[in-house]
């Protein structure tokens, strides 16, 4: 896995994963105030979602580049099977 495949990887898995735990530990606050949505939360706690978001992600991240690295499961050859059964066998030859 090269350096930007990486760090692509670990924005679109920090997004996923964000969005996942932002709705953790949310409460209604116990009076709503004049202006605020009905099912806003009292204290959201972004920074700490950011940061458990951020953990988990780079572990996320630790995984698949070890599963890519010790070609646990070969995606290469996923693919050259996917393109055969699209393409047919004229255009096996040239992923490889």
């Amino acid at each position: 896995m090269s350096v930007l495949s990486a760090i692509f990887s670990y924005i679109m898995i920090w997004w996923l994963v964000i969005f996942a735990t932002l709705p953790f530990g949310n409460r209604q606050p116990d009076e709503n105030e004049t202006g605020m949505a009905h099912g806003a939360p009292s204290n959201p706690n972004i920074k700490k979602k950011m940061i458990a978001t951020s953990i988990i992600s780079f572990v996320v991240l630790g995984i698949l580049y070890t599963v890519i690295e010790l070609n646990l499961i070969d995606f290469r050859g996923i693919a050259r099977e996917m393109d055969a059964n699209i393409y047919g066998d004229r255009n096996a030859d040239t992923i490889k």
